[in-house]
């Protein structure tokens, strides 16, 4: 409700031009005359060059990310900004000493094709159609490329289709043709409107608002008398839709600190999945390397030979450091059990280990990746440490579960892991239940914020260290482990799934209802899983 107020103010001032244009028309001689050949060559054509660099960095960055719809956005702008600026080489007077068709044709010619492109950018690509784009991107580049030089050239020299001596209005056809350009725009600014609204990013918005002016500036092109007000009104619309792109991306790259990560609110989701995990796992190789400043160098240098950008790796090892410091931050909380069973038995932290009765709660964020997207790393890490903050004294203080590891977004709790535990079931369902209500309440002021969605199982499996020399850590290995992991996977968000060996160990204490038999990885028949109620409190 509150974005209402904006959009139809939006609206209205995007309505504005359309109302000067009729109004200019109707009346005139309030269309005034101003014709200056030396200055409309200088000033479009560098609001044109402006615009194609624009569209050089959109396309670059598309490359590096290998996403269609940037790609598609970048052939927009050079189409329309790459004929605008042929509108300015024939401009009568300068280059060429008459009026030609050239200078007519050029710029309703380009924001139609554009018009194309643009549409085709909004359209939600599947992996082979983005795929077939991206395999013939250089042919279509070099194509579109070639039509712009080979278009200058012919203008220049004066070749008869160009150089023809037309009215200085725009053909008929134009008139005709310019409703299907319009449609193309309005269909493209509906869907960047919808992708703003999901991802809550400024350049989706501004690209929408971009394509409603190059829409707005079609009709100009097919309405208004040449070198009037009604005339010069178009070339306004283009200069501002391009100039709100540039702002736009000017911001998101001060936000962002990254040309590629500036354009993140275009790229598709699958674009968005892909950097997600390969951030995530340069995130992951250099943890360890920042915790050892001498190694950090290298480590550095083995991401740039992947393929990271200067300022990717950047970004990536700022997340890496404020990683390692969340890590210090509630390595009090991993292991105090653990801790002190060591101060007994220090034959404890020998490699190897022993076999015991234990359950396992995973849980993790559902819709992480698409929480991620559009958000900083500060952002997300912030986030964590909120969640963190509230489910880690759950887990340990309340329950005495131990915390096997954090994985990011993702934690893996044992219980029973010293054999003290003879309810662990019991504690196990009850840290769950528990998490999820405080997980609630924490972001009940953030309700973008994903929730979590946690797998519980009870059985055999191997606890001890595992590991070499220094390094090492405290694990749970086993099916019931595995298990465990896989009903996390198919746990509804903000909900609690357990197997049929912590059902039976809880049935008397805790309200659950069947979820079905599901096919797990790794299992040749269906699993029995129940689904735990939050909202009741459990009689334990």
């Amino acid at each position: 409700m509150q974005d209402h107020p904006r959009v139809w103010l939006l609206g209205v001032l995007l309505a504005l031009p359309l109302l000067g244009l009729v109004l200019l028309l109707a009346v005139p001689s309030v269309d005034v005359m101003w014709e200056h050949h030396p200055s409309h060559f200088l000033l479009v054509l560098a609001v044109a060059l402006i615009n194609v660099a624009l569209a050089l960095v959109a396309s670059d960055a598309a490359h590096r990310r290998a996403d269609a719809r940037l790609f598609l956005v970048s052939l927009a702008l050079i189409t329309s900004s790459g004929f605008l600026a042929l509108h300015a080489l024939a401009t009568p007077g300068v280059l060429l000493d008459h009026p030609n068709s050239g200078f007519v044709i050029a710029t309703p010619i380009g924001l139609l094709l554009a018009s194309g492109f643009a549409a085709a950018s909004a359209v939600e690509l599947g992996n082979a159609d983005a795929a077939r784009i991206l395999r013939h991107r250089t042919l279509i580049r070099g194509g579109l490329a070639l039509l712009l030089i080979a278009w200058a050239v012919a203008s220049v020299a004066g070749v008869s289709f160009l150089d023809r001596p037309l009215e200085e209005e725009a053909p008929l056809a134009f008139p005709l043709l310019a409703p299907i350009g319009i449609g193309l725009y309005a269909f493209a600014a509906w869907r960047y409107l919808r992708i703003f609204r999901t991802r809550r990013r400024m350049l989706p918005l501004s690209v929408a608002v971009a394509f409603l002016l190059l829409a707005e500036a079609l009709i100009a092109v097919a309405f208004a008398r040449s070198w009037h007000a009604s005339w010069w009104e178009w070339h306004v619309l283009m200069a501002v839709a391009f100039a709100i792109v540039i702002i736009s991306v000017r911001t998101e790259y001060r936000r962002e600190g990254s040309v590629t990560a500036a354009f993140g609110g275009l790229y598709l989701e699958q674009t968005l999945e892909r950097i997600d995990r390969r951030s995530s796992g340069a995130i992951a190789q250099l943890m360890p390397a920042v915790r050892s400043r001498e190694a950090l160098a290298p480590a550095l240098e083995l991401l740039r030979r992947d393929g990271f950008g200067s300022e990717e790796v950047v970004l990536l090892e700022r997340a890496a450091r404020e990683m390692v410091r969340v890590d210090e931050l509630f390595r009090p909380y991993v292991g105090p059990a653990l801790a002190d069973r060591l101060e007994l038995e220090p034959s404890m932290a020998e490699l190897g280990g022993r076999e015991a009765e234990v359950t396992v709660l995973f849980a993790d964020l559902a819709g992480f990746t698409s929480f991620s997207d559009g958000k900083s790393p500060m952002d997300v890490v912030e986030m964590l440490n909120a969640y963190w903050a509230t489910a880690v004294p759950i887990i340990t203080e309340r329950e005495g579960g131990l915390i096997e590891r954090f994985a990011g977004d993702a934690i893996l709790v044992v219980f029973n892991a010293m054999e003290d535990q003879p309810d662990h079931a019991v504690r196990a369902v009850r840290a769950a239940r528990s998490m999820q209500r405080a997980i609630a309440e924490t972001s009940n002021d953030h309700p973008d914020w994903p929730r979590f969605r946690i797998g519980i199982n009870s059985g055999s499996a191997a606890l001890g260290n595992v590991g070499a020399g220094a390094h090492r850590s405290f694990t749970a290995i086993g099916d019931t482990t595995n298990v465990a992991a896989r009903l996390q996977a198919a746990a509804p968000a903000g909900g609690i799934l357990i197997g049929q060996a912590t059902f039976d160990a809880v049935r008397d204490e805790v309200a659950a209802e069947p979820f079905g038999d599901l096919d797990l990885k790794g299992k040749r028949t269906p699993v029995p899983t129940y689904e735990v109620r939050v909202e009741r409190t459990a009689s334990a």
